[in-house]
């Protein structure tokens, strides 16, 4: 008797805790990311098997190392949102664990319940019709929270065993990157058959790094030398492509053209987050000026892309090829800086929670148009928000 009177209150009361339960189940499921991202990343492991056949193997194995880190950042971001949707649900229903409770009793009390016991209530016929008629409202609400309650436990057993699998996935994937990197580091360092426009003279290129103090002197000092022309490969056309060029590395842009940053300074560039050992590649066919450590910038690639036009990539790691070589779109330039913990189960755990700790290295791009920085949001397709 007491515990009928509570259907309606409780059928209430549990609609609006579970209420949020079915706006998250509209929005994107994390499960079909994560899924989706580990397909990717058994892909890319293939791929990389298919790179020892290829004819173009530097090229092979870039795109190797770029889809696996796509995949395990699509990865990573299933896993922080599988965790966010489990807390989510686990959160709900704690904050409703009585009013669930007192849900389940009644509902196994009623399902107990002799049919005929039912039917008689204490106040008579009158008592019984009122009976029937509550239930009839409240039951199929009851109904339909005990089916949404049934969903979320089962959706808690499917993430979890998701992220179990994930995690190991994870691990598999950062372990085939970084044999992609490996091998790609041995393939460029075999490589000879890259056109060069010009022989660098390293002595004049050491006063010039030894002369400059601000990454504008040294650029300019780079523009002031004499370099052959006509090469095919880099009077195409770099201004047919403004607006669309790619990222040079996959990474978040966390500082704008001349945006200050936390020390007070202003930078003509964009600032990327990327992961350590983030592959940078050239995003337009381009000549190699400069390769080498520069003032307070870490590892400096600077490459020409056009006629009057430098890109600067600073805070690399590792570089690629040598000054003079031209290089064709996409190819690897270097490495990020950092070490690569693929096999930190700190770092695995901060992944699948999604703290974003892993983007811990610093990508910085300054494009330069006869001596003077433009805005990147002018040339690359990203950013643009």
């Amino acid at each position: 008797m007491q515990a009928r009177r509570l259907l309606p209150r409780l059928a209430a009361a549990v609609l609006l805790a579970l209420a949020p339960t079915f706006s998250a189940r509209a929005q994107t499921d994390p499960t079909e990311t994560a899924r989706a991202a580990m397909l990717a990343l058994d892909k890319a492991t293939v791929a990389l098997a298919e790179a020892e056949k290829s004819n173009d193997r530097i090229s092979a194995l870039t795109q190797t190392v770029q889809a696996y880190e796509e995949g395990l950042a699509t990865l990573r971001d299933g896993l922080r949102r599988a965790s966010l949707r489990e807390a989510s649900i686990q959160g709900a229903l704690s904050a409703e664990s009585n009013q669930l409770s007192q849900l389940l009793g009644v509902l196994q009390t009623i399902e107990r319940a002799p049919e005929p016991a039912l039917l008689v209530h204490p106040a008579g016929p009158i008592g019984t019709a009122r009976s029937g008629m509550i239930l009839s409202d409240v039951a199929p609400a009851l109904q339909k929270e005990a089916e949404s309650l049934r969903r979320d436990l089962e959706e808690l057993k499917t993430l979890r065993a998701l992220q179990e699998n994930a995690v190991d996935t994870l691990k598999s994937g950062l372990e085939g990157a970084q044999d992609a990197r490996f091998e790609l580091s041995l393939a460029i360092a075999r490589r000879t058959e890259l056109p060069r426009r010009f022989v660098a003279d390293d002595a004049r290129m050491q006063t010039l790094v030894e002369s400059a103090d601000t990454l504008a002197s040294f650029a300019d000092g780079l523009m002031s030398e004499p370099v052959p022309r006509g090469n095919a490969a880099v009077t195409q056309d770099f201004t047919s492509v403004k607006g669309r060029l790619a990222m040079p590395a996959l990474g978040k842009l966390i500082r704008r053209f001349n945006e200050v940053d936390a020390a007070g300074v202003r930078r003509p560039g964009y600032v990327i987050a990327t992961r350590p050992m983030a592959i940078v590649t050239t995003p337009w066919p381009a000549t190699v000026r400069y390769l080498g450590p520069l003032l307070d910038y870490g590892n400096v690639a600077i490459i020409e892309p056009g006629d009057g036009y430098l890109m600067v990539l600073a805070g690399l790691g590792q570089l690629y090829g040598e000054v003079g070589e031209v290089l064709p779109k996409g190819a690897p330039i270097g490495l990020m800086a950092g070490a690569d913990n693929s096999g930190d189960q700190a770092f695995l755990i901060a992944a699948e929670e999604g703290t974003g700790a892993d983007a811990s290295e610093t990508l910085y791009i300054e494009l330069r148009e006869n001596g003077t920085p433009v805005d990147p949001s002018d040339w690359f397709a990203a950013g643009k928000e």
